[in-house]
């Protein structure tokens, strides 16, 4: 008889859009916009790509667009607090990667 088939490649995480949604998201953390920061009135937009895994944990974070230094920090360390239900494919929890984007202004008095 012929051998077995080998067993399914392991796949890597899913990325988000067309028809796979991202799951809820069930924790959201949102960015402390550091005092040295606010004082040198640094604004703009800072876009992440988060790796969630499959229990719905973010483990992975990389800046896609960056403004500063400061402000990269404080937004890749609110992502990393995010927590989402997991994403289920064909029965298991599968991981997935999605963009996030903070932007980051000065309130005016």
């Amino acid at each position: 008889p012929p051998p077995p088939p080998p067993p399914p490649a392991p796949r890597g995480p899913v990325r988000i859009g067309g028809q796979v949604i991202a799951p809820a998201l069930v924790k959201r953390v949102e960015p402390i916009y550091p005092d040295i920061a606010a004082q040198a009135q640094l604004v703009g937009m800072v876009i992440l790509e988060a790796r969630v895994g499959s229990d719905g944990c973010v483990d992975d974070v990389r800046v896609l667009r960056s403004v500063h230094p400061f402000l990269d920090k404080a937004a890749m360390e609110a992502l990393k607090q995010w927590e989402y239900k997991p994403l289920v494919l064909n029965g298991i929890n599968t991981p997935f990667v999605l963009t996030v984007t903070f932007n980051f202004s000065v309130a005016r008095r």
